[in-house]
């Protein structure tokens, strides 16, 4: 268990630290599946054992991992919910390119400013949906279909821009903007968001692929299971249906509040 393994692409992990990472690429993919932020649970996880030495090895396998979960996560979704795919890809679109540019742009500015602005940004997220009990409950767009369009290119623009510095959160920044903006329902944003943050690794991966950063072997092994996770996830929101998705966004965003805070707080 405690022996390195000798398999290529997984940087001489023992088989214990690969089971770990296994289980939380389970948990993250249904949590991410249901409302975004498993990245909370799979890229910390990573960052602990520090396959390959250094973190972008763990920023990019990362990225294998989640977009096979949020790939699945977003079939599922399109079998149990009704959602505009002409507007979901178009989001999409814009959404890979604001990635790409953010990725090209990663190191313009401090990682500690980045992380001041998303933490107040989070706060204020949470504390929107806990005073509007109501809000995504049901599903009620605000807007004609060329409007709605402009929203969801301009949200799948910033927020993409944001995933390619590598933020936390952007599926929780997403289903937001999809519910409090555009009026969807928590499971409808659920479902478009995912079909975004697919777009969204895409955009990164285009970068990592070619500078060799990814553990290919890590990667798809962890896909698998977050895969299952994702599943999982969506099945059990499209079940339980968006008062539960509510929930549990709030439970994600007070998560992402207390690890941004305490990464501050310690100077990491």
């Amino acid at each position: 268990m405690l022996t390195a393994l000798e398999w290529p692409g997984f940087a001489d992990l023992t088989l214990a630290g690969l089971l770990f990472l296994c289980a939380a690429a389970f948990l993250a993919g249904a949590v991410d599946a249901i409302v975004g932020g498993g990245g909370l649970i799979q890229l910390p996880a990573m960052m602990m054992l520090m396959p390959g030495g250094e973190a972008i090895y763990s920023l990019a396998t990362n990225k294998v991992s989640s977009i096979a979960g949020t790939a699945a996560a977003a079939r599922t979704y399109a079998r149990r919910t009704p959602m505009d795919w002409r507007s979901a890809l178009s989001m999409a679109v814009v959404a890979l390119l604001g990635s790409l540019g953010g990725a090209a742009l990663a190191d313009a500015l401090p990682p500690s400013v980045l992380n001041v602005v998303v933490l107040v940004a989070l706060i204020a997220v949470g504390i929107y949906t806990w005073r509007k009990p109501g809000m995504g409950s049901s599903h009620e767009p605000r807007f004609g279909h060329r409007a709605q369009l402009l929203v969801l290119l301009l949200g799948g623009a910033s927020i993409g821009f944001w995933d390619g510095i590598a933020g936390p959160g952007t599926g929780s920044f997403l289903v937001f903007w999809l519910v409090s903006l555009v009026g969807f329902a928590f499971v409808t944003a659920s479902a478009t968001a995912k079909v975004v943050n697919v777009a969204t690794n895409i955009g990164a991966l285009i970068f990592f692929i070619p500078a060799g950063k990814v553990l290919w072997g890590l990667g798809l092994v962890m896909a698998v299971c977050n895969v299952a996770g994702s599943v999982s996830g969506a099945v059990l929101a499209t079940r339980r249906g968006s008062g539960f998705v509510r929930r549990m966004f709030l439970t994600v965003i007070t998560g992402l509040v207390l690890s941004l805070g305490w990464k501050l707080a310690v100077g990491a």
